[in-house]
């Protein structure tokens, strides 16, 4: 029998009047890749920060390898050999790789600051002995992919982790889990404990022997992954039968109106881009990482300003270089950015302050902002992604990224908007909040409204699109229509192995 690492009893936090926790028990014992699953909401969230040393527990206790533990910090915690790549990245972006590798101990000199050199070189060896070849310690972060920086974040708590490593919803911005496995492979071959956090069920099973269950913020149970099936474990995280994730798609009439007209669109990656979109429609994107997505995304949203090319907008002529002009440009464009927590919410403010910002006029008088009136305008909105009305008056920085994410989009929702660019809307949250973001994206377009929306899971692409653009080098190489649409050839076109399905867009 192996030996335990963590234990934990009867862990319990509350937020005033909230209970984020409640009695929550688990073990997780010497080499084991436990799971943590749980809607957004459940509480995961809240154990992670109890066990890092964010936060500490209102009641209840933990023991690490027969030891009391109770970390007052991040460093504390790392201190006794726990270590956390958070879901929400913890990395300083105006630094180095390096600098970020070896914080909070940057120097290893005790009476003079270390040399940068020396640092980097430090940093080389983290680098290496975690088989990262093609990320230079002297890059600055900020200037890095979401995906290069996630392995960054993970790379640095897989450093630190001598007894448990806890990971966040690693996987959500990398487009390939195969490194992270074998990596983890390599740390649980050395006894370290690893706690994994993930909605994707099938990555669960792939590294995972065991899991718990959290819903409300209890445990519901603790089950042999190879005894459960994936009807069941969603039975426990939600309290009823599993719903079918994706209804019947929705394809536009072959005679609707055209929203969106770019023609030769040139920005960043981007290169003579061509695409429309039409009323009624869901329009997917798929790509591997770094193929220009993310500069389309932030150019139709007005993050960017394109160098060349033409973008109609309701017919109109649409001069796109701010978020406030893609909102007033024609019919309107509202983009939802891939980083909820650094690009779109404001996290000291309420869930309704975030959400009535496009309409703050109406929620003032003379000049006043009154909240009530904040959530009376952000109501109907956050009804329609199924936010409970009784986040509307939480800081939104204290909700799970889930609810965190439903406030960006009944954002985008209160604008009024005739387009949505989303950038992987469901990206790290639970089934029953991806069921309400789905179900979300299919009324918008019922209205006769269109959706551009990338999505790094291939599953989410063919079942929810009226038909899917490819891309691969900065050009749509493929738009694979609805009744041709599987994973298999999506996948062929984004390695650029398809170019007899290039068509006309």
């Amino acid at each position: 029998m192996r030996a335990r690492v963590l234990q934990a009893n009867a862990l319990s936090k509350r937020y005033g009047a909230t209970v984020a926790l409640s009695d929550v028990s688990l073990t997780i014992t010497q080499g084991e890749v436990h799971a943590i699953l749980g809607e957004n909401g459940a509480g995961k969230s809240t154990l992670v920060k109890i066990l890092s040393g964010v936060v500490r527990a209102n009641s209840g206790g933990m023991s690490l390898a027969g030891e009391p533990y109770n970390p007052h910090s991040i460093s504390k915690a790392r201190a006794q050999g726990v270590a956390t790549a958070f879901q929400e990245l913890s990395l300083i972006p105006n630094l180095t790789v390096g600098e970020n590798l070896l914080l909070p101990n940057a120097s290893a000199r005790t009476f003079w600051p270390e040399s940068k050199s020396s640092i980097l070189r430090r940093a080389a060896e983290v680098l290496r002995e975690w088989q990262i070849t093609d990320i230079a310690p002297d890059a600055i972060v900020e200037d890095l992919s979401l995906a290069e920086r996630q392995r960054i974040e993970i790379t640095r708590a897989l450093s630190h982790a001598s007894r448990l490593l806890i990971l966040d919803e690693p996987t959500a911005a990398l487009p390939d889990p195969g490194w992270l496995f074998q990596q983890i492979r390599r740390l649980t071959a050395r006894g370290v404990a690893v706690m994994y956090i993930s909605h994707r069920l099938g990555e669960v099973r792939e590294i995972c022997e065991r899991a718990t269950v959290l819903r409300n913020g209890k445990t519901i149970d603790t089950v042999d992954l190879s005894g459960v099936d994936d009807d069941g474990i969603f039975a426990m995280m939600v309290g009823r039968s599993p719903e079918s994730a994706f209804a019947e798609p929705v394809v536009a009439r072959p005679d609707a109106d055209i929203i969106v007209d770019v023609r030769n669109l040139n920005v960043g990656k981007v290169r003579s881009l061509d695409l429309s979109l039409k009323a009624g429609e869901i329009v997917g994107l798929a790509a591997l990482e770094g193929q220009g997505q993310q500069d389309l995304f932030r150019a139709l949203g007005g993050a960017v300003k394109p160098s060349d090319g033409k973008i109609m907008v309701g017919g109109q002529a649409a001069a796109l270089g701010s978020p406030r002009r893609a909102l007033r440009a024609g019919s309107g464009i509202a983009f939802v950015p891939e980083e909820r927590k650094t690009e779109g919410i404001f996290v000291n403010l309420t869930a309704a302050s975030n959400i009535a910002l496009p309409k703050i006029g109406r929620a003032s008088h003379a000049g006043i902002v009154y909240a009530g009136l904040e959530k009376k305008v952000s109501a109907e909105a956050a009804s329609k992604v199924a936010l409970s009305p009784r986040y509307l008056g939480f800081n939104v920085g204290s909700l799970s990224g889930g609810n965190q994410q439903k406030v960006l989009l009944a954002r985008a929702l209160i604008t009024g908007a005739k387009c949505l660019v989303l950038f992987d809307p469901a990206r790290g949250v639970d089934v029953g909040t991806k069921q309400s973001i789905y179900a979300m994206m299919r009324d918008y377009v019922a209205g006769g409204r269109t959706i551009l929306f990338y999505s790094s899971e291939l599953s989410e692409l063919v079942h929810l699109s009226s038909r899917c653009l490819v891309m691969y080098g900065g050009r749509i190489v493929a738009d694979v229509p609805r009744a041709e649409l599987t994973e298999e050839r999506l996948l062929a076109a984004a390695h650029g192995h398809s170019q007899e399905m290039k068509v006309a867009v």
